[in-house]
């Protein structure tokens, strides 16, 4: 029997179906849900077609949803019933564009596959080892106790799942294992994992802090937000969209393709070369500052679809990063898992895929085998 995934992001479903164990995928498919998936009308039609491409030679043993925040309630995989479709819709206003289409989604497959079991994994749940002193912010208490104003974190799936294969590839146990996980693709954040656990990460309530990224802007100065609301010169819906669909790369150069900016900017693009300076240094002050949460450091991990395919990139943000001790690394294109440094290097520095379907597979049949 096999595992169904469906993994709802911002502008795309992805779907995967994948044997016992989540080790060896049998198919995949996605469909395009626009550029705001939570606008589009499409959501129950592109179910529906991810279902019949990959459900079409047996009925699945479960399927698996990708969820984003699961806010404090939501700390492990879990069945979903009613009430927990509630909640996840109830925490969109922490994640607007994610929450209600991962909701829509897991709705849509409830009624094409009412007697199978559907399991929800939370993006959220890996960072819920945080202490207070990462998940705090420095506002006002009742911010905090009122209003749940708090650092959750995000992309935990694709951190556990490099996590466990940094593992691997280095031949120790993750106990053993103090890594900083930069995960990049049109969504970027940085997470400092010690002995398996998530000590400090840069995403925070929302997918909007941290690191530049495809269209959102990462961490920039609040005043200027204020600035903008008490001038009139844009509002709250205004401020939104520019900030989710209008800043990051494609606010310097036009467009939130890194593939096509590195290759304007090769042939000279001035915005393009822009954007791709700004993004390197914003990333490698983010692995700089997870960095500082550790002990020690044993590895650097690229992961998502910039840090897996973007070899350039991953060469300018490391030599960034000397003062740490990084060793160089050569712009090599790599389409598997390994290292990008030699076995005597003090600090390795590993490309590996985000399989966040096999994770949550696996999550899945856990959580099965318990009940």
């Amino acid at each position: 029997m096999a595992v169904l995934v469906l993994n709802a992001g911002s502008s795309s479903l992805k779907g995967s179906l994948l044997e016992a164990g989540g080790s060896v995928t049998i198919g995949r498919a996605e469909s395009a849900l626009g550029a705001d998936a939570s606008k589009e009308r499409g959501v129950d039609q592109a179910v529906r077609h991810i279902v019949d491409e990959l459900a079409r030679g047996g009925r699945p043993l479960a399927v698996g949803h990708r969820v984003v925040h699961g806010g404090t309630r939501f700390r492990e995989p879990v069945r979903v019933d009613s009430t927990v479709l509630e909640s996840i819709e109830a925490l969109a206003e922490f994640a607007p564009l994610h929450n209600p289409v991962a909701a829509q989604v897991i709705r849509t497959a409830r009624a094409l596959l009412p007697d199978i079991p559907q399991v929800a994994v939370f993006d959220t749940a890996f960072h819920a080892t945080l202490e207070p002193a990462q998940y705090r912010y420095p506002v006002p208490t009742a911010w905090f106790e009122e209003w749940g104003i708090r650092r959750f974190g995000f992309h935990g799936i694709s951190v556990a799942w490099s996590t466990a294969r940094a593992a691997e590839l280095l031949g120790r146990p993750a106990a053993d294992l103090q890594l900083v996980v930069a995960h990049l693709g049109n969504g970027c954040s940085v997470t400092a994992v010690a002995g398996g656990r998530s000590l400090s990460t840069s995403m925070g309530l929302t997918p909007l802090e941290g690191l530049m990224m495809g269209t959102r802007p990462g961490s920039i100065d609040p005043g200027i937000l204020l600035y903008l609301l008490r001038t009139g010169r844009i509002d709250a819906a205004g401020l939104e969209r520019a900030l989710d669909h209008g800043s990051g790369l494609l606010a310097i150069a036009g467009s939130a393709d890194l593939r096509e900016l590195q290759g304007r900017a090769d042939r000279g693009d001035p915005q393009a070369r822009l954007a791709m300076e700004m993004f390197v240094l914003r990333a490698a002050a983010g692995i700089a500052a997870a960095a500082s949460a550790l002990a020690q450091l044993d590895a650097v991990v690229f992961t998502g679809g910039i840090g897996e395919h973007a070899a350039g990139v991953r060469r300018a943000i490391v030599d960034r990063l000397g003062v740490l001790g990084l060793p160089r690394i050569e712009a090599i294109e790599m389409t598997e898992d390994g290292p990008l440094t030699d076995a005597s290097a003090a600090i390795a520095i590993l490309r590996i895929e985000a399989r966040e379907d096999a994770l949550i597979a696996r999550e899945v049949e856990r959580l099965l085998d318990r009940v």
